[in-house]
């Protein structure tokens, strides 16, 4: 007969496996790689220990991470995610979740993990290339009425962002790309987004880009430092916001982008003014306007009127003047005209008379010579010899016969007579 099976509740296996691991792995030394890191504000911190194979979570409480600190400064800055570490410590079963974990006493450096060197190693090369040179970032617009997002249409991100910026400035337009955020294929989609607001063809260019997405491990965003991503953004031609995890969390893309936010909803902020805020703001600026320009009619008045107080007498003492002067010359020129009109009179009244006289003697020296000349035209014209019994005659197209040679039978024929004509036809 078969032996009989252990038998156990939760509880109690729980407590059985953490007597046994408890006691078989206490004060050991395990090398890993940082994921996850978060100190808290009551000075606990709770991380992820890792390798290529598994991983294993770790909390470092206030006193050891202190105390570790002390004997060691440069694991202020040292321990973040992507450190390669070696932590002492106990190995200890938490009930409650049934799950184990190490309570880190001390820790020190080892170097950097894959992902880290990976990460420093495409940081120095593009920042060769002058990609994240602070030249080359552009001021975000300053009142955009069109913005694109890249980001998850899942989670609160895209919920969180719409709210601030409809909040801050109603009546924007936004509109989303859905894009895989984490895993292997979110860099393609992303570069699909920032492509698509970039495109004249989209139908919607937008003032200013956003690519977002919400806190993780470093694991977890490390897709925001693709190459091609990282690449895309640096060559967007509108304005990009890298808005990537919380406040303590680099991405490449943080430093392609024109600004980085902390996060999702501070690159909202950033994004668009408050419109309450601004129109408070011109309405301030308004009533300066007005009070500066009140100010300045006023004392441009006030000079005025001390001016025309001042000129007053010297203006009149001028009128004065010049209507004495207006006299005198009034009365001479008077005087001018008068002699100059007589002259003139007088002159006319010369020309005049020789004028007559020439025209009437002209005239009679053209009707003589009138008479002349038709005189001797009557003697020269053919018709004047009609009156002594001569006759003219023509064909029919007017041209003077002078021999029968130019006639022939049949033909019509004018003859002038010194009163009339006779019509006839060659027989």
């Amino acid at each position: 007969m078969a032996a009989a099976h252990p038998e156990f509740t939760v509880s109690s296996l729980t407590a059985a496996l953490k007597r046994t691991i408890e006691g078989g792995f206490s004060k050991v030394v395990v090398e890993g790689e940082v994921s996850g890191w978060k100190r808290y504000p009551s000075g606990h911190c709770y991380f992820t220990l890792k390798d290529e194979g598994a991983q294993v979570s770790a909390v470092m409480f206030a006193g050891p991470y202190e105390s570790c600190i002390a004997r060691h400064p440069e694991l202020a800055d040292g321990l973040k995610d992507g450190a390669k570490v070696k932590v002492y410590g106990n190995v200890t079963v938490y009930p409650p979740r049934g799950n184990y974990q190490i309570v880190v006493l001390s820790a020190m450096l080892a170097g950097l993990g894959d992902l880290m060197q990976r990460y420093m190693a495409l940081k120095s090369k593009l920042e060769g290339e002058g990609l994240f040179d602070p030249t080359r970032k552009r001021p975000l617009p300053f009142m955009p009425r069109r913005i694109g997002i890249v980001t998850s249409e899942a989670g609160a991100v895209i919920h969180d962002m719409c709210t601030v910026l409809t909040r801050r400035f109603p009546n924007l337009e936004i509109r989303l790309f859905p894009a895989q955020v984490q895993g292997a294929d979110a860099p393609k989609t992303i570069i699909a987004g920032i492509e698509y607001f970039n495109s004249e063809d989209s139908g919607f260019r937008p003032d200013l880009l956003i690519v977002a997405r919400g806190g993780g491990s470093f694991e977890d965003l490390f897709c925001f430092n693709d190459e091609a991503l990282v690449r895309a953004v640096a060559a967007s031609k509108v304005p990009t916001i890298s808005a990537v995890g919380h406040e303590t969390d680099y991405t490449l893309c943080d430093f392609a982008a024109d600004v980085r936010a902390g996060t999702p909803s501070i690159a909202a902020e950033m994004a668009v003014p408050v419109l309450d805020e601004l129109r408070s703001r011109l309405s301030t600026l308004d009533n300066g306007l007005v009070k500066t320009l009140r100010a300045r009619y006023e004392w441009f008045a006030q000079r005025t009127d001390h001016l025309s107080s001042a000129l007053a007498p010297a203006l009149q003492a001028r009128a004065a003047d010049a209507a004495h002067r207006v006299e005198v010359l009034s009365s001479a020129l008077g005087v001018a005209l008068s002699a100059r009109a007589s002259d003139f009179s007088h002159r006319i009244d010369s020309l005049s008379a020789a004028l007559g006289s020439s025209v009437v003697l002209n005239l009679t020296r053209r009707e003589s010579e009138f008479e002349r000349l038709r005189t001797k035209l009557a003697m020269l014209s053919p018709y004047s010899v009609l009156e002594r019994g001569y006759s003219l005659t023509t064909d029919a197209s007017g041209a003077v016969v002078k021999s029968a040679e130019q006639v022939s039978k049949g033909d019509m024929l004018r003859t002038r007579l010194a009163s009339g004509e006779i019509v006839s036809e060659v027989r």
